[in-house]
């Protein structure tokens, strides 16, 4: 009997420690974390990546996508993130991380029609595998990652300096908190970026079975 209890006990913890590791493994970045680069299909079939933005003193990394209702909410306000900071040196980089077998809407044809619709001024990036929103740690659609370069061991490096929501109003009618346009300030005046995690308000991500 004890030896029965034995083996179960040690089935038990290989369970635990297996959950934790798998839960370790989709954490994602935090605040402070090394960014590393991509290159994904773009809705012009060009394959971008982030060392393609030479001039660039960061990046706005927004995964989003086409059905979600607070994407679309969000897709006006996106552009004009873009407009606005990509002459800063923080371009918008849109990448769509869904699973098109469950919603079809988010393939990469039907993202090129949105983009042309909305007439997006950034790239707007299919991760089939869904390798970059699991590195990210992307949960909801829109869900946001402010990089910065910074010099790290002598090499120019992407450091997150911001995870969340883009402002504190969903539907875009009474915000008072632009927590991306916060966030950029505060690094142009060489200050800490505060808040530099909020809560990602929008639809989960779809992850394949």
């Amino acid at each position: 009997m004890m030896k029965q209890i034995l083996i179960l006990l040690t089935f038990c913890i290989g369970i635990i420690a297996f959950a934790s590791d798998e839960n370790k493994e989709k954490k994602g970045y935090e605040i402070g974390d090394i960014a590393t680069d991509f290159e994904l299909i773009n809705v012009d079939d060009t394959k971008v990546s982030l060392s393609q933005f030479e001039d660039a003193k960061g990046f706005i990394v927004i995964f989003t996508c086409n059905h979600c209702p607070f994407s679309v909410m969000y897709e006006d306000r996106i552009i004009e993130l873009d407009k606005k900071y990509k002459e800063l040196g923080y371009p918008v980089v849109a990448i769509s991380p869904n699973d098109v077998e469950a919603f079809p809407e988010d393939d990469l044809p039907n993202m090129k029609i949105r983009s042309e619709e909305k007439g997006f001024t950034f790239p707007y990036l299919y991760d089939e595998t869904q390798e970059i929103a699991r590195a990210y740690g992307a949960t909801k659609t829109p869900h946001v990652f402010l990089l910065h370069k910074e010099q790290v061991d002598e090499e120019q490096a992407l450091i997150v300096k911001y995870i969340g929501a883009i402002d504190d109003d969903k539907r875009g009618n009474d915000i008072e908190e632009k927590y991306i346009e916060m966030a950029i300030k505060a690094l142009q005046n060489g200050e800490e970026v505060n808040p530099s995690v909020t809560k990602a308000v929008g639809c989960s991500v779809k992850w394949k079975k």
